[in-house]
């Protein structure tokens, strides 16, 4: 720990010369690498980086339309910012700046049709979370200048999941039902342990040559759009690698945020609610540094808030996503994170924006989500938010013995706390991510069980999210173990035994379950009443938990029993929304029937009706 503490300290408090007289020096380096023509807020800030370029005085060939406003240097000798205004009238072409003797050409490119009015992921979609290092590998890709090799044996390793082989199994995705697919952070993560998880950034514009190219991942966003699957960026805004090519060179010595000695955070996220917190409390949480090997990034510095918002509008404009999560939302500034969000709706405003605040507490992740009035007059731009709060009590509901505050109630009085959202339809629910031990594990290998949190996740008023490999019952130590939890996709490599893709090697158990969530998620797909339907629930009694989602024209009744046994369900106590006589649909078997004074429920199961009028 000691060495790594040191490293840290030192690179934040140290600054690259520039290159001597007469030393040959690289041609600078400019981000973003393009713009385009159209974009609503007509600003742009360039940052240049090339040896000494500080104090030079840029010059703009004429170009219709575009103006250099000013430009400024930091504490660096080595970055130059300039301003640049695109205006309406500006074509696509091509400018030339010189800078420092230097002739730069700027590609300004024209916006694709319809990219301002993108619709983003919402009620509508089901989401499928991806780790693309652990799902599958097609190609053989440039591993040349990269600290760390692939090693399958090692869970922590890379094990050389890549975009061909997510490109490969698009329509695996689609063909569960799934609208959208979230991949863990692709950018470059070139460390030298670890790297995997793409949460480290050391070049914030560059796909990891590991898992492809930059026209590999446009490929990739072009075939699922193909195949109707919308691409949501994971985009990290708090930190970076330590091996990220500004630690070498920092603009300013407040480009990350600075301790005397090494402070970690301490995830005390309610420090920022909290109306007795000490302001000590609250620096610690948002400005300490994550672990030792991410450098936390000083939002409040203006170049960094704008290369940050910067590079998230090129990657959606760039490869045509349709959404972003971003991680480790409070931890960021959270002006800046106003702004950020305000910035990205204002180019985008149908796109949708989830962020990562993991509490357990609907009134801290409900501060965040655009819409909110909140107490201290804090104002959010951001869509939805995952959903922890109600994962938390899915996973009780199902695990505890039911009481008045326990079990079956979580669920019931966790969706009675919807008042504190404006807008608890756009949450992600999810059955587990990256980060948490693997469902089925967790509810003690019970099939059952495992498919009442699908049918509750796929029915009640959220977005739904799941992680690879919960459609294969995959498993993992109930502790943290991240490694185990973002174990490979079996087939995703050519030798496995067992392969998800064809059906190869699974027991019945796993192919009873795909066939099951394929059905469950293919219906929904369909099933508007659950996009956009009111909820009605019915409190908890006996183990079996009732709600059902109905508008003008539709009813669904869905009915959760947790009991070892069937239930034989009267239906007299929810008289207004079903009644005897009316014809009924089982979604997941798709027998029909007439109702009579009650309908039966399987044993540790889920009965999903679509109801008749």
């Amino acid at each position: 720990m000691k060495p790594l503490i040191t490293l840290a300290t030192t690179l934040l408090m140290s600054l690259s010369t520039a290159a001597a007289p007469g030393q040959p020096t690289a041609a600078p380096r400019v981000e973003p690498p393009n713009w385009w023509v159209g974009m609503r807020d007509t600003s742009l800030q360039l940052m240049i980086h090339g040896a000494g370029i500080a104090d030079a005085q840029p010059a703009l060939a004429p170009y219709p339309g575009v103006t250099l406003k000013a430009s400024h240097r930091t504490t660096s000798p080595n970055y130059l910012f300039v301003d640049l205004d695109v205006a309406p009238s500006a074509q696509p072409g091509e400018l030339t700046l010189t800078v420092a003797g230097r002739t730069l050409r700027y590609p300004l490119l024209a916006r694709a049709p319809g990219s301002a009015e993108r619709q983003g992921f919402g009620p509508k979609d089901a989401i499928y979370l991806v780790v693309p290092d652990r799902f599958a590998q097609a190609g053989q890709f440039g591993r040349a200048g990269m600290l760390e090799g692939t090693d399958r044996a090692d869970p922590g390793g890379r094990h050389g999941g890549d975009l061909a082989g997510m490109r490969k199994h698009l329509g695996y995705i689609a063909g569960l039902g799934f609208t959208q697919v979230w991949p863990t952070p692709l950018v470059e993560n070139n460390s030298a342990k670890y790297s995997y998880h793409g949460y480290a950034a050391t070049d914030f514009y560059k796909i990891d040559p590991r898992f492809g190219s930059n026209d590999d991942f446009g490929a990739f966003t072009a075939e699922a759009r193909a195949q109707g699957v919308g691409v949501i960026q994971d985009i990290v805004l708090n930190h970076i690698g330590a091996g990220h090519w500004w630690m070498a060179d920092l603009p300013a010595p407040d480009w990350v945020n600075a301790w005397p000695a090494y402070t970690e955070t301490h995830h005390a996220r309610m420090t920022l609610q909290d109306p007795y917190a000490s302001a000590n409390d609250r620096k610690r949480f948002t400005d300490g540094w994550f672990v030792p090997g991410m450098p936390d990034l000083n939002q409040r510095r203006p170049e960094l808030a704008t290369y940050l918002t910067q590079m998230t509008l090129w990657w959606i404009e760039r490869y045509g996503l349709s959404g972003i999560r971003t991680d480790t939302w409070s931890y960021s500034d959270r002006d800046f994170l106003t702004r950020w969000s305000a910035r990205v709706m204002q180019e985008y405003p149908r796109l949708n924006i989830v962020g990562e605040e993991w509490s357990p507490h609907p009134a801290v992740v409900s501060y965040w989500q655009r819409g909110k009035k909140n107490h201290d007059g804090y104002v959010s731009h951001a869509p939805s938010m995952m959903d922890f709060p109600m994962q938390s009590n899915l996973l009780a509901a199902l695990l505890e013995d039911d009481g008045a505050h326990t079990g079956l109630t979580k669920l019931y009085e966790g969706l009675a706390h919807d008042f504190v959202y404006p807008d608890p339809a756009n949450l992600v629910l999810f059955d587990g991510n990256h980060d948490t031990p693997r469902i089925h594990s967790l509810l003690r290998h019970d099939v059952g069980l495992t498919k009442i949190a699908l049918a509750y996740l796929a029915t009640t008023r959220r977005i739904p999210q799941l992680f690879y490999g919960s459609e294969l019952l995959m498993r993992s130590p109930t502790e943290r173990d991240d490694g185990r939890v973002r174990s490979d996709m079996p087939g995703g490599w050519a030798g496995d035994r067992v392969n998800a893709f064809t059906g190869a090697g699974l027991t019945p158990e796993q192919r009873d379950m795909l066939e099951w969530t394929r059905r469950l998620f293919t219906w929904r797909k369909g099933a508007t009443v659950i996009h956009d339907g009111a909820l009605m629930q019915f409190a908890p009694l006996e183990g079996v938990y009732v709600f059902f989602r109905h508008d003008a024209a539709r009813t669904v009744m869905v009915v959760l029993n947790k009991n070892a046994k069937p239930v034989e369900l009267a239906l007299g106590r929810f008289a207004e929304r079903v009644s005897a006589g009316q014809k009924a649909r089982d979604v997941l078997t798709g027998a029909t029937a007439t109702l009579g004074s009650s309908v039966k429920v399987p044993a540790r199961g889920a009965l999903i009706l679509e109801i008749e009028r």
